[in-house]
């Protein structure tokens, strides 16, 4: 990375005038960044204002000797300038050389350029989705799907080793109604008259397991106690809804290397032994749940559980007990209170089962990210707490917070879905827009921004549809290569004296973007933030839109009489549309090669 240059000239110079005794050694790293006016230069470096203090000397001064010793060191002549600004900066700005020998490395690396080693191998598990397995997805879920996996994409562009895993919540009380809600269709199809309870689960879903069911068993289980019937149905209930779940993720294009199970961890007896390592070192004791504090103008009102919606979702509330609960110190931790984790009958609570999920899972990665509903904000300290307890730091564990998605068409917002009174299904938009399209679009806003998504403007083949427009440039790139093969001109490929030609200010900035792609999707990844990926492609093909129009109209086209400008032009447009073909790839979308519609420029 062209940063990684600079950063090595300064750590050069800055040790060599530390050995001789001109300031001390660097306390920390110096920054290199690009300043926020591309006319400062390439890069602002803070190196003198990090040393000031240590050295005595005013950081206006000592970056100007920290200027002469980068000269000094710089014995390939990277540098063109190197100027104090401000309270103390140094303002760099590379030789043109420098940007257009590092264009060779797009051709070297092809579909790997953007890859990096900043992860160090570093394993990482992101745990995401993991919806309650009660129904199908809903457009909610899917933003967080979609995020989760470009998350997990981008970690593994930038070296680190990631684990996706998804928690089935197939213990609690929600699958327990969802083994009610069946039974009692079940007798529904047996011809018995039934009630439906307020918080039975009333999708067409149900039937289906209570249909199959019926083939399987007969009149069984019709007048059977409800402990005879209740776990075998469930885990059929279980079973189907997880497989409806698998079809929703195939077709946004997002698999699991893992299927942890609720259940599973309290029948290996992963529960019981956490509840011991918190016993052995100190951290639960048997105490009464105080009530909360009420907030002003309010009464006091237990202490929410996490919303439904996900797997870290099922759980009791906790409301003030004078019975004996074992409480986990917490608050000892940052916490606001002490948290229960075994209920007075001494059954493990839920929030019990889910850091042991957590603990178990730092036994295996060395770093954890979270991508949970925004709901889910206020139970992110308790996690941190536990694992803080655990002897692990707060910084292992990282949550993405997920907003929520208001679903319109033309602008009008979309509350009924086709197959539930008040759901949209995920597939159902799927089905709508295509993969591409939803993939994209729940990527185009932070993540803990609310996102309107709107299925008209995801469907039109217009330059205003953000995944049209990006996938539209990478086609326009693809034709451009292809009209120049067809011309008879050679396949581009680097050539310093046809790059060196790339001289106007709109071909610099396309090539700077190019070069900076490895450390934006580092950065991103590091970040957690897969929304800088999408913004990047924008502002990309609208860069390369910009340039390739004003080309035309000005005689600077692509394919010129010039043959050194056309071969660096098209070694240009190449890098490029490899760059637009990686960065879609580490969101999980597609980059076609032609794309074809009556609204949008001809090329010609």
């Amino acid at each position: 990375m062209i940063r990684d240059l600079v950063r090595e000239l300064f750590e050069k110079a800055l040790a060599r005038g530390a050995a001789e005794g001109r300031w001390p050694a660097a306390p920390v790293a110096v920054a290199v960044e690009p300043p926020r006016d591309p006319r400062h230069g390439d890069f602002a470096v803070n190196a003198a204002m990090v040393l000031a203090k240590a050295a005595g000397r005013p950081p206006r001064e000592l970056a100007a000797a920290i200027a002469e010793a980068v000269r000094a060191a710089d014995e390939g002549g990277a540098i063109a300038s190197l100027e104090v600004a401000g309270p103390g900066f140094l303002n760099v700005r590379l030789a043109p050389d420098v940007w257009f020998r590092a264009l060779q490395e797009v051709e070297r690396q092809g579909a790997a350029f953007g890859r990096t080693a900043v992860g160090k191998g570093k394993r990482v598990n992101v745990e995401f989705v993991s919806a309650n397995p009660t129904g199908p997805m809903h457009v909610g879920h899917g933003r967080n799907a979609v995020t989760g996996d470009a998350v997990a994409r981008l970690l593994d562009w930038s070296g680190h080793a990631v684990t996706r895993e998804y928690y089935v919540n197939d213990y609690g009380e929600q699958v327990r109604t969802l083994a009610r809600s069946v039974h009692l269709r079940y007798r529904e199809l047996a011809g018995r008259a039934v009630e439906f309870p307020a918080q039975a689960y009333p999708g067409a879903y149900v039937v289906d397991v209570a249909r199959a069911l019926r083939a399987e068993v007969g009149d069984r289980w019709l007048d059977a106690p409800e402990e005879e019937w209740l776990g075998p149905i469930r885990d059929r209930a279980v079973e189907h809804v997880l497989g409806m779940i698998r079809e929703d993720l195939a077709a946004i294009d997002i698999r699991f290397d893992l299927w942890s199970s609720e259940k599973a961890l309290y029948r290996s007896g992963t529960v019981d032994r956490f509840l011991q390592e918190l016993e052995a070192k100190g951290l639960v004791y048997v105490g009464t749940l105080p009530p909360p504090k009420a907030k002003k103008g309010a009464g006091a009102k237990a202490l929410p559980a996490p919303a439904d919606g996900d797997a870290h979702a099922d759980g009791e509330a906790e409301v003030a007990s004078a019975e004996p609960l074992t409480l986990f110190r917490s608050s000892r931790y940052g916490d606001e209170v002490d948290r229960p984790v075994k209920k007075a009958d001494g059954t493990p609570t839920y929030f019990c089962a889910d850091i042991a999920y957590h603990w178990q899972k730092r036994q295996r990665a060395d770093a954890l990210v979270d991508v949970l509903g925004a709901d889910h904000g206020g139970y992110v300290p308790r996690l941190g707490a536990a694992l803080e307890a655990l002897g692990h730091a707060r910084q292992d564990l990282h949550v993405v917070l997920i907003q929520m998605v208001n679903l319109t068409r033309g602008g009008e917002a979309l509350k009924m879905g086709k197959r539930s009174g008040n759901v949209v299904w995920l597939r159902e938009v799927i089905d709508e827009v295509g993969r591409d399209a939803a993939r994209f679009l729940f990527l185009t806003r932070r993540a803990d921004a609310q996102l309107d998504f709107d299925l008209e403007l995801a469907k039109r083949q217009t330059l205003d549809n953000p995944v049209f427009y990006v996938q539209y440039g990478h086609a326009r790139l693809a034709s451009i290569l292809r009209r120049a093969a067809e011309a008879g001109l050679p396949a581009p490929r680097f050539d310093l004296a046809a790059v060196r030609a790339l001289v106007l200010p709109e071909e610099q900035e396309l090539l700077k973007r190019v070069l900076a792609f490895p450390e934006l999707l580092a950065g991103a990844a590091l970040a957690y933030e897969p929304h800088r990926v999408a913004y990047f492609l924008q502002e990309t093909i609208a860069a390369f839109h910009s340039y390739y129009t004003g080309g035309k109209r000005s005689g600077e086209r692509v394919i010129g009489p010039d043959p050194v400008k056309t071969a660096g032009r098209l070694y240009l447009c190449w890098a490029l549309k490899q760059v637009l073909g990686n960065a879609l790839a580490a969101l999980g979308v597609s980059a076609p090669e032609r794309m074809e519609s009556a609204a949008v420029p001809d090329e010609d």
